[in-house]
């Protein structure tokens, strides 16, 4: 097992004061009132404790190894957890309610943030807790959505749906309503859906990452249908905080490729990073230096900070319209070696903007992109290559290793760890090449 929450130990009681006092975020639900038609059992503070104790009485609770209970635990106890900041007074239909819009969304930032800086917890697990929280009601409204089918394939690419399911079925019998057995009807439903698309505790396949991509971002697509591949030439989207070694990693595994650097634009020309309209002008001429590339067809890197989705998807949008060929790649260190590494460069970011970066930070997935990858920690002056690593290179394993957290049929997700020690029985096992479908030729830098 990699990771345990603090306060959970499989088959005990949660001390909920002592939580309260040692986690401001679960202290700050005190008091935070719920939707009485929705919620009877009270405020904020006591719903998370009723599906909590609703989880783990869970026969499918208990079947899990220890591992998951701990992930599963986390994210019942955070899945609500900014309803503390969204939670206001809205009449409908002439009577005055209780929500919290989006608090699913900004709780998945906060998880993220709790699990990166305060909490530490691997890569995999973090991820695992954040999305948990961000999709925790998908169950009860998938089968309402447009298109059904869609949520539940792309869910199941960044979260196990048996484990979703699980935490939305431990949700609704944590409070009291009187739809409770409407709601636990469509979680079954949202079950069933994820069984008929092949994807219910596992992440739908296709049979290129190109056709992923294609299916999430195409209106009325269809999962099976193989488009035609005619892309040009390549974009590499490096996607990190301040301080984690984007440009040390471009010299040394992109030193060959042509760069498109916004703090080099910014910096040529004198302009001050909070300076609005002079960082218009930077984007300016930044989509413009892209556009000569793409007429020409050469591959290039786009090297800036790129942390939320919003941002990356104004850049990507840009450069498939030219027909090129994206790849992602996100750059991760521990948060002591990130805040030791941006206090050495040259323009070093205060650490409060680095906070509030964090606390905004969406991590990429195969839906923005022909192929993502997550560089975690990384310290190698080479490419790792994929596949497992054979007996003759086990002293190169024990430096770096390729640990596929998802299938690499669901989409073209890498995820490299450095340093690390040799896989445990709890990390997902080494994915055989020969069973994979040929992935799409990612080209190095090129032209014409």
């Amino acid at each position: 097992m990699n990771w345990t929450f603090p306060g959970y130990q499989p088959g005990q009681a949660l001390d909920w004061e002592d939580l309260a006092d040692r986690y401001d975020w679960i202290g700050d639900l005190k008091g935070v009132p719920q939707d009485p038609h929705c919620h009877g059992e009270g405020d904020v503070y006591t719903h998370p404790q009723w599906v909590v104790e609703a989880l783990i009485a869970l026969p499918e609770f208990e079947a899990l190894d220890e591992q998951a209970q701990h992930i599963l635990v986390a994210a019942a106890l955070l899945h609500d957890v900014e309803k503390r900041s969204t939670t206001v007074e809205e009449v409908i239909e002439g009577e005055t309610r209780i929500v919290s819009p989006g608090h699913a969304q900004k709780g998945e930032h906060t998880a993220r943030s709790i699990l990166y800086r305060d909490l530490p917890a691997p890569f995999p697990i973090r991820e695992a807790i954040a999305k948990l929280v961000r999709l925790h009601g998908l169950p009860l409204w998938a089968i309402e959505q447009d298109d059904p089918q869609k949520e539940v394939i792309y869910a199941s690419l960044v979260v196990n749906t048996a484990h979703l399911a699980l935490l939305a079925r431990a949700d609704v019998l944590g409070r009291l309503c009187p739809d409770q057995a409407d709601l636990l009807l469509k979680i079954d439903l949202f079950r069933t859906l994820c069984e008929e698309n092949h994807c219910l505790g596992q992440p739908r396949t296709f049979a290129t990452p190109y056709t992923r991509y294609w299916y999430l971002n195409k209106a009325g697509a269809t999962p099976d249908y193989v488009p035609y591949d005619d892309l040009k030439f390549a974009v590499v989207v490096l996607s990190a905080l301040p301080g984690s070694g984007k440009d040390t990693y471009l010299q040394r595994e992109l030193s060959d490729w042509p760069v498109l650097s916004l703090d080099d634009i910014r910096r040529a020309h004198g302009i001050d990073p909070q300076d609005k309209k002079g960082n218009g002008r930077v984007i300016q001429m930044g989509k413009e230096q892209a556009r000569i590339f793409m007429r020409a067809r050469t591959s290039f890197v786009f090297n800036a900070t790129n942390l939320t989705r919003d941002m990356r998807s104004r850049w990507i949008d840009l450069f498939t319209e030219y027909g090129g060929r994206v790849k992602v790649v996100y750059l991760e260190v521990p948060y002591v070696q990130l805040l030791r590494q941006n206090a050495q460069r040259p323009y070093p970011v205060p650490v409060a903007v680095i906070d509030r970066l964090i606390g905004k930070l969406d991590i990429p997935d195969g839906r923005e992109a022909h192929e993502v990858d997550w560089v975690v920690g990384w310290v190698r002056k080479r490419a790792c290559p994929p596949g497992p690593h054979s007996p003759g290179k086990a002293r190169r394993a024990r430096r770096c290793f390729q640990h596929e957290i998802f299938q690499p049929e669901a989409y073209r997700k890498r995820v490299f760890f450095y340093p690390l020690s040799p896989p445990s029985a709890a990390d997902p096992p080494f994915v055989n090449p020969n069973k994979v479908p040929p992935f799409l030729t990612f080209p190095g830098p090129q032209s014409g």
